[in-house]
């Protein structure tokens, strides 16, 4: 299961070269995200003119939005190199001073799931980040001493989806901390349109429409939902991605017109069925469905609440009017019912 898009089993290197390829390189070829790249051209111009590295920079929000892209992106215009890891990567204190000791002065060091990180890897990055020293711990027990190394003036920019997971002391030590939200759907026909010419795939302007209507607000999604109308257009069809070809590429795998797919459905479903529309803890809806909580919070939820299908209340999650509208179910007002009950 693909994060955010999640109707494909697995990446095939096809697909891992044509991210490579679509990944903006500057912030002019950006779209959506504008008040992030005028933060970012501020602050980008401002080191360059000092002569000096960038001030650390975090970016949270939902998966697929461009946190990678953007880190490159800054790497690119500081014209300087970029290392990256991830937080569950980073297992021992061994393995961040292994990291940290081989970057030089300016360059960028990406850390995404940065609140994965452990609580001993936390400790040895605070002073990395704000002074610039790598503290290392020589020998056990009484005799052991700290020895306290210069490190070059180097960028850490962390990427989370989970904000919330993030240290507090951790948190502060980022100079700037920018929320990526979701893209509009003229932001994705844009980014599809200039997609589609990178990879030489033929497509109508409501193809493009179509494709991005079922973006769920994510580039990441929409770029896959590319690929794979491609893919269809070139076996079932002319090669032409057209909005019919769309729509029939699609409806092959269970995606509807919104960008709802069949966990989607069964999750809506489950809460209105099973539960009478709710309120439904988390833990019990990711039990109902065989799927990980954290999961259902972090990727199908917030496209869901978006759409206005689920609302969160302190009791629980609740599913709305519009979902049972989606889903063609017949909508049981629960005020109105208590209120016959009453009488």
């Amino acid at each position: 299961m693909s994060d955010n898009g999640r109707f494909v089993g697995g990446q095939s290197q096809n697909d891992d070269r044509d991210n490579i390829a679509l990944r903006p390189q500057r912030l002019g070829e950006m779209v959506g995200q504008d008040d992030i790249r005028e933060n970012l051209d501020i602050i980008i111009q401002a080191a360059q003119l000092r002569d000096e590295p960038i001030d650390h920079i975090l970016f949270h929000g939902p998966p697929g939005l461009g946190k990678t892209s953007l880190a490159h992106v800054i790497a690119n215009e500081m014209n300087t190199k970029i290392r990256v890891t991830a937080g569950p990567s980073i297992e021992r204190a061994g393995d961040l001073a292994a990291i940290l000791t081989n970057l030089k002065k300016g360059d960028i060091l990406f850390i995404d799931e940065v609140h994965r990180l452990g609580k001993v890897i936390e400790e040895i990055l605070y002073p990395a980040m704000e002074d610039f020293k790598l503290d290392i711990i020589i020998g056990k027990g009484p005799a052991a001493k700290t020895v306290r190394l210069p490190l070059p003036r180097f960028t850490v920019v962390g990427a989370t989806t989970r904000l919330s997971l993030l240290a507090g002391p951790l948190r502060d030590r980022f100079g700037a901390s920018f929320r990526l939200n979701y893209y509009t759907q003229e932001a994705l026909e844009t980014i599809v349109k200039a997609a589609a010419g990178k990879l030489h795939i033929e497509i109508e302007e409501q193809g493009a429409t179509s494709i991005a209507r079922r973006g769920r607000g994510t580039p990441r999604v929409a770029l896959r939902l590319l690929r794979r109308v491609r893919d269809y257009a070139q076996i079932r069809a002319d090669g032409i991605i057209t909005e019919d070809v769309t729509a029939d590429a699609l409806a092959l795998m269970n995606i509807d017109h919104l960008g709802l797919d069949d966990i989607d459905r069964r999750l809506l479903r489950m809460i209105i069925e099973k539960f009478r529309g709710g309120p439904v803890g988390l833990d019990t809806i990711g039990a109902a469905i065989s799927e990980d909580a954290a999961t259902i919070m972090d990727v199908y939820e917030p496209y869901l609440i978006q759409l206005g299908f689920i609302e969160r209340t302190p009791r629980g999650r609740m599913a709305t009017r519009h979902a049972y509208d989606h889903l063609n179910i017949p909508y049981d007002d629960p005020d109105a019912a208590g209120q016959k009950r009453l009488l």
